[in-house]
């Protein structure tokens, strides 16, 4: 055999590990997008929570998920992966199904009837609703080990020659889970109404036991270095990470492409609900990414491989602006549904799903050479903290998203139940797709400046080599 393809064959074999890691990352996926496409409906439609109140909760969730991993990855690195993932999945079964036992505990309590619908006798502005947000930090608290360890374990499993495929495979099974949860949602809505929003959970719960019972069986990591580290050595590591500036500056740029991104979860259900009408499918809708993930992450990676991590992104970046002006576009057709021969589509849906088709491309230009790139700056044993470290971008891109997303729609395009009739909502309405603009210019101002940052990283680069 050739030492040529000897080489080949090295660089496509992937570890147990690394096949079990993504296989429960598949399943977490699942879990995590069957809750969160749909959860700012569950916090209003069952809890009673406003467009605005929903928002700063499902904001501040996606948040803390993603800020916590950086301190979980460094713990993670000291107890090590296998116990990590044990603890995370035992933490998002539980809280999973506490998302769907909470409602029944408040029927008891007759606060909630249920019917084919949840009906509110007197929970609005009540303060056991938010006893809820205990349930959500239980679920923050797992998933922010998944974050770090998942990706982490891509680092470990994986050499420097075969790291860009195996953060593609991993972005693969992350969004094949991502279309497996979401496609849950549309049939519980449909056969169950609010109901669905709740027994849901169930389907999540069920998913992360899957998980759990798969990392005790059979995940074994080839690569334990960093374990039994003391507090004072993960300590000095933390400050390390969080003070380079160069990953800070990169992640802030990046922010703006997931504060775009969350809009699938914080803007669109609403947004589409409201102007399509019930009958639309935002779950389904939002499905379009992970499917354009899916089919062409792996093309994307082949085509990008000669090319650098920060290039690949930057055409990524400049995707995102075009995103959203399809979205927008959709409420500028006034001539009713479109046929497309199969089927008839409201504009609004129509031209949501185009500019998501065009957000799940920028999304493989994207993300899987953002954590390739993170991977390349962690030493050996710390990839757990650093990986967590750049789950970052969307801690600040779920605050800011999420809140603006929920000013934006009260003031765009407001709850009609709000409205006497709905020619003051259609009044009120009118100019809805004027969100979008807001999150086009987000978009075009992080590509400009993540070119302007490959320049300075050039630069610098160029000058401490001399």
């Amino acid at each position: 055999m050739s030492v040529q393809k000897v080489e080949k064959q090295e660089k496509v074999k992937f570890s147990r590990a690394f096949w079990v890691a993504n296989s429960v990352e598949l399943l977490e996926r699942a879990a995590y997008y069957g809750v969160f496409i749909v959860i700012t409906l569950y916090l209003s439609r069952i809890l009673a929570f406003s467009d605005i109140e929903a928002a700063m909760i499902a904001g501040f969730f996606s948040a803390g998920l993603y800020l916590l991993p950086t301190f979980s990855g460094a713990y993670a690195d000291k107890i090590g992966f296998k116990n990590a993932l044990i603890l995370a999945f035992s933490l998002l079964t539980i809280g999973y199904a506490g998302l769907a036992i909470f409602p029944n505990i408040l029927q008891a309590k007759g606060l909630v009837e249920y019917g084919h619908e949840v009906h509110f006798t007197g929970l609005r502005g009540m303060g056991i609703r938010y006893t809820i947000i205990p349930i959500m930090i239980v679920i923050m608290i797992g998933g922010s080990f998944i974050k770090s360890v998942i990706t982490g374990t891509v680092a470990k499993e994986t050499t420097e020659a075969n790291r860009a495929k195996g953060f593609s495979v991993f972005y693969m099974m992350v969004n094949i889970g991502a279309f497996s949860g979401k496609t849950i949602v549309k049939p519980l809505r449909e056969s169950m109404g609010n109901l669905g929003l709740i027994n849901l959970n169930y389907f999540s719960a069920a998913m992360t036991l899957l998980a759990l019972i798969l990392i005790i069986l059979f995940f074994v990591p080839t690569q334990r270095a960093g374990e039994g580290k003391s507090i004072k050595e993960i300590w000095k590591a933390f400050i390390k990470v969080i003070t380079n500036l160069r990953l800070i500056f990169l992640i802030i740029i990046i922010t703006g492409f997931w504060m775009v991104q969350h809009q699938l979860y914080a803007t669109m259900p609403k947004y589409v609900l409201r102007l399509a009408g019930e009958g639309a499918s935002p779950s389904w809708y939002a499905n379009v990414n992970p499917l354009v993930v899916v089919l062409t992450v792996g093309f994307v990676t082949q085509m990008m491989r000669k090319k650098t991590a920060l290039f690949s992104m930057t055409v990524g970046m400049f995707i995102m602006p075009v995103s959203a002006l399809a979205m927008a576009s959709g409420n500028w057709i006034k001539s009713g549904m479109i046929d497309l021969g199969f089927m008839e589509m409201h504009p609004v849906a129509f031209m949501m799903i185009i500019g998501i088709v065009f957000q799940g491309l920028a999304e493989s230009f994207i993300s899987p050479r953002f954590l390739e790139y993170f991977s390349l700056q962690a030493p050996k044993g710390e990839e757990g903290l650093y990986l967590g470290f750049s789950h970052l971008h969307s801690f600040l891109s779920s605050i800011l998203g999420f809140g603006l997303s929920g000013f934006l729609l009260d003031k765009y395009c407001p709850d009609p139940t709000l409205f006497d009739n709905h020619e003051h909502w259609a009044e009120a309405a009118a100019n809805a797709h004027y969100i979008w603009y807001y999150f086009m210019g987000i978009a075009f101002a992080s590509a400009v400046a993540l070119i302007i940052y490959g320049k300075v990283v050039a630069a610098i680069d160029k000058k401490s080599s001399n």
